[in-house]
């Protein structure tokens, strides 16, 4: 083989496995985000009744919800579990394992019994699989995003890194698609009767993609580099994390926090609103959540383009800022609104907050060496998690009731993103800088 012809070939494998990497990260965050969607949105619709059937309508949504937020607590330990096997075994065998966890969790859910059928014992198996959810969930998305960075062309990192990050609103569209088909099929009746069943059975299928996937891709050269040199492998990566970049982790636990609130309640929180508060039919709340969250998809990849060509910084900003103001708009809507209306609230709201991913994955790459990157990304992400995404749905719904106005939750909204903007205003930029070894 000559040599054009042997570089060309080498240059065409490269090529294979760099679109290979992109399709097993993305799949892998959108199936296991999907998992975590499907569970939010039947918190938010029928949970309520085939969980907690003996409270009142408001204490059962809180007490779903709340099963719900109970999977973000897992997620700290999940992070730490997920990062410390990655930055020490492999970022490739971490997220398999993770995806493994996800996936049979989520199948049991649709498994389980009801409350009707088993008592107190249905809502506590729930409980205990959402637990395992959350950890599962605790080192996918930053390994993903490790991943990426470490294997792909710096130049395009913020692009790059926008494929993992597609998994939230990815996974929303495919939820929302799942259970507003199922109910189309059945009815709302039948839905909350058994056909809940089906979204969370289904997820056996993508399951099995993901993984088969997952398990082609090549392991990141970073690590393999780690590796090479024995001594570069920490035993205490969490400990090291916290001693040599404890700014850096706050920094992420800030934005990270904000972005997190802000995601959830314009998507879980969204539902209780836009069917308790707006009077919208369950039908609209979906198709407003499902078309925005498609468009968030083509805004996260967009602005992480933009992130390689203006910086990290400018982006993650604007999108912050982007956010409250459009989430004032959403929480100023009128009971009785109409479809259109709540799908224009819907876009508005997740493409600020698609801008805002954009811009932050890559930055938060960029803050750590590679033998604790994984660790001390995932950590600090689970953390901010739990206080952000947790308790946002949770928060707001008392404040609705609380205030009797969806302003308050609009001034909670931008009382959780100032904090990011902050950061984002004093940290220096990363846009261009080497990855840390």
């Amino acid at each position: 083989m000559s040599m054009p012809t042997a570089l060309a070939a080498q240059s065409a494998s490269g090529h294979k496995s760099s679109i290979r990497l992109l399709f097993a990260s993305s799949a892998g965050t959108v199936i296991e985000w999907y998992d975590f969607a499907v569970f939010a949105v039947c918190a938010a619709l029928v949970f309520n009744t085939v969980f907690f059937p003996g409270a009142n309508p408001l204490t059962g949504l809180i007490a779903a919800l709340a099963t719900q937020a109970v999977g973000f607590v897992a997620r700290p330990l999940g992070g730490w579990f997920f990062g410390v096997l990655g930055d020490r075994v492999g970022r490739k065998k971490s997220l398999v394992l993770s995806l493994f966890l996800m996936g049979g969790s989520t199948v049991a859910m649709g498994l389980l019994p009801t409350y009707a059928q088993a008592g107190i014992i249905a809502p506590v198996l729930l409980l205990l699989l959402r637990l395992l959810q959350g950890f599962a969930v605790g080192g996918e998305s930053t390994g993903a995003l490790v991943m990426i960075a470490e294997s792909l062309p710096a130049n395009r990192r913020g692009l790059w890194t926008g494929f993992p990050m597609i998994g939230g609103p990815a996974g929303n569209v495919l939820a929302t698609a799942a259970v507003g088909g199922v109910i189309g099929l059945v009815g709302i009746e039948g839905f909350i009767a058994w056909a809940w069943r089906v979204p969370f059975l289904a997820s056996i299928l993508l399951i099995s993609v993901g993984i088969w996937v997952r398990r082609k891709v090549e392991e990141s050269p970073a690590f393999i580099e780690i590796q090479e040199k024995k001594g570069d492998v920490v035993k205490t990566p969490l400990r090291e994390a916290l001693a040599e970049h404890p700014g850096n982790m706050l920094r992420v636990l800030l934005v990270k926090a904000g972005e997190s609130a802000l995601f959830y309640l314009f998507s879980t929180f969204f539902i209780v609103l836009a069917t308790v508060y707006l009077k919208a039919p369950r039908e609209a709340a979906l198709n407003a959540l499902f078309f925005g969250s498609l468009v968030e998809v083509a805004a996260i990849l967009l602005a992480g383009a933009l992130a390689d060509r203006i910086g990290r910084r400018p982006v993650t900003i604007l999108g912050l800022v982007g956010g409250i103001a459009a989430g004032f708009h959403l929480f100023t809507l009128a009971e009785g609104a109409t479809a259109s209306e709540l799908v224009i609230a819907t876009l508005l709201t997740l493409i600020c907050h698609g801008i805002i991913v954009g811009g932050m994955s890559a930055y938060f790459t960029e803050l750590f060496p590679a033998r604790l990157r994984y660790t001390a990304m995932s950590t600090a992400y689970s953390v901010a998690a739990v206080l952000g995404g947790a308790l946002a749905p949770i928060i707001g719904t008392w404040l609705l009731e609380g205030f009797g106005t969806p302003m308050a939750v609009g001034i909670y909204a931008a009382v959780m993103a100032v904090p990011a903007i902050l950061v984002m205003v004093t940290t220096p930029e990363t846009r261009g800088r080497d990855l840390p070894r």
